[in-house]
């Protein structure tokens, strides 16, 4: 009998799938409660199926010192006019400039879709292969074959958040809390036509008006598109004017106009003994 149950070919059943087998085929060596008893007395009484085993997650650490190094993308669903109608925004966002580089608005989550959209920003922003790493939660478009056969294509790096760790995607999800709780932002939408009209309208005005408090004030395009440094000089000429005029009444001195970051990331990589920081992102 303990031959017989340690064939290979039972080498992950359980007493009572071998103890069915063996009968299917005209044996019988003991009942069920028996073979227990014998493996036990062996030690060899565990669990004989094997486990499902969860990968391990990586912590993912992402840095960019320029746009066009790392993007973030995600889906979310907009109200439509009725009870369980939703059309689907996907945004694609710079997270070193929060520009706004792609988005549509489509009636369902696709990762057709998905592909169409990607390969179309990649190609306006003549991304070039090794130029670029993708982050994504795990969700069924983003996590998918064709979209991660795109980016092989590509030459785009892609990485996915952590199951149910919200804070190693916070650049797309401050940026749908903009979109959703600015004034004005409809309970529903109507029609596909409404969702995109209202997006192309918000998208405009975040990415050329909206003044970032993560970017030290100015707007995605003046950082996506290098205007940063000749915007900055302009209000420090006239902060220095006005300081000019009126010394007393900055105490502190000669004022200078906050910059945007030379570097951002999702989750810093850590020095040695140092307690793991939160991101902060500013909106």
């Amino acid at each position: 009998m303990v031959s017989a149950l340690h064939e290979p070919r039972f080498v992950d059943w359980a007493p009572a799938q071998v103890y069915a087998q063996l009968l299917d085929e005209g044996r019988y060596l003991c009942s069920v409660r028996t073979m227990q008893r014998v493996l036990a007395s062996r030690g060899e009484a565990q669990e004989r199926r094997e486990q499902r085993i969860h990968p391990a997650y990586v912590r993912p650490e992402l840095l960019a010192t320029r746009p066009n190094e790392l993007w973030s993308w995600d889906i979310t669903k907009l109200l439509g006019p009725r009870k369980w109608t939703y059309y689907y925004l996907y945004v694609i966002l710079d997270v070193f400039s929060r520009f706004v580089v792609g988005w549509m608005v489509a009636l369902r989550e696709s990762a057709t879709l998905a592909q169409h959209l990607i390969a179309e920003t990649c190609h306006r922003e003549a991304i070039a292969p090794g130029q670029l790493t993708l982050h994504a939660d795990r969700g069924s478009s983003m996590a998918s074959k064709p979209v991660a056969l795109l980016l092989s294509d590509l030459g785009v790096t892609k990485t996915h958040s952590r199951p149910h760790v919200s804070n190693d995607n916070p650049y797309s999800e401050s940026h749908f809390k903009t979109l959703k709780y600015r004034p004005g932002f409809p309970d529903r939408f109507g029609a596909p036509e409404h969702a995109r009209s209202y997006s192309q309208d918000f998208f405009h005005w975040y990415n050329f008006e909206h003044h970032h408090s993560g970017l030290g004030l100015l707007t995605p395009a003046d950082v996506h598109r290098g205007r940063a440094p000749e915007r900055v000089a302009a209000r420090s000429r006239v902060l220095a004017a006005a300081y000019t005029q009126h010394p007393e009444r900055f105490v502190g001195g000669l004022p200078q106009p906050a910059s945007a970051p030379t570097a951002v990331w999702i989750n810093k990589p850590q020095q040695p003994g140092k307690e793991p920081c939160m991101p902060t992102v500013a909106h």
